[in-house]
């Protein structure tokens, strides 16, 4: 019995190290991604958390040392205050019809150029999609002068036209995605399609187009999340207060005054603003990330 004990003691050895190695190789490639993943998500998540904490404290406790990680008291008048410091629904109005607006420019354009580029052969195509794409790297302060001056001169300057009508002419980046997205397609069914007698238009709308749905959902809510954050530009384009959009808003809470500005209130107000962005990204996340992540795998 003890030469049969002194058979199996290095099997059982050999079985329990065999098992440890499997936990430990389970651990590294599946528990400690995660690990990483949700302290990931802690971080970008915790602006988040402190502006909603702090939209609603009170005055009292936002001075408080040290801070409260949650308010004693919770304020949701803080939401309505915050409303009247500033024309919040005038605001709110001027942005969602330069948010539509840019959303319907980039849903219209963008596309056409798109399938120009990827699915149509003409001479000094690629050349040409390089030139635009590397406008991406051109940054918008260098411009400024220049299109001022321009939109001065067609007498734009004070209205929404700055705002909307380039977006009507294309974005390079999501020119990019979408090309990507269209030449995953088979060119062989545009060509079905021509010697059917299908025009480049049919082409692109009746059998391109409805297979593209993730790309242009991710294209508009780019576009609908540029116009809904977008600062500088209405600061530049736009001098008369009742066509301000939000973002320019909330300088309104500093101009109150420069040594006693209500932070609770700030940060009900930017809370206001971001959920509208939160919901509809929520709502879409699927379609965007199918769209972006398709699109980049040609």
């Amino acid at each position: 019995m003890a030469r049969a004990i002194a058979v199996q003691t290095p099997r059982t050895s050999t079985a329990s190290g065999a098992r440890s190695s499997s936990v430990r190789k389970r651990f590294r490639s599946q528990v400690l991604p995660r690990i990483v993943l949700i302290l990931m998500c802690a971080i970008f998540i915790l602006p988040f958390y402190w502006m909603l904490t702090t939209a609603l404290k009170s005055n009292d406790e936002i001075g408080a040392y040290p801070p409260t990680l949650w308010p004693h008291d919770l304020r949701w008048a803080n939401f309505k205050d915050a409303v009247e410091v500033f024309p919040f629904w005038s605001f709110l109005r001027n942005t969602a019809t330069i948010t539509a607006l840019t959303v319907l420019g980039a849903a219209i354009s963008n596309p056409i150029v798109a399938y120009g580029f990827s699915r149509i052969a003409w001479p000094g195509r690629d050349k040409v999609f390089f030139l635009v794409l590397a406008t991406v790297f051109v940054p918008f302060p260098v411009l400024i002068i220049a299109l001022f001056d321009i939109f001065a001169r067609l007498g734009w300057i004070n209205t929404f036209l700055p705002l909307v009508v380039p977006l009507f002419f294309g974005n390079a980046f999501w020119i990019f995605l979408m090309r990507q997205f269209f030449m995953r397609i088979p060119q062989e069914v545009s060509d079905a399609a021509r010697l059917d007698g299908a025009n480049e238009l049919q082409i692109l709308f009746k059998i391109i187009m409805p297979q593209s749905w993730p790309a242009l959902s991710a294209v508009c809510l780019f576009a609908g999340l540029h116009a809904w954050n977008d600062f500088l530009g209405p600061l530049i384009f736009l001098q008369d207060e009742t066509k301000y959009t939000l973002a320019i808003g909330l300088t309104f809470f500093e101009s109150q005054s420069q040594y006693d500005i209500r932070f609770n209130l700030l940060m009900a107000a930017s809370a206001l603003i971001v959920l509208p962005v939160i919901v509809v990204f929520l709502m879409f996340q699927r379609v965007f990330v199918e769209g972006v992540t398709l699109g980049s795998m040609k």
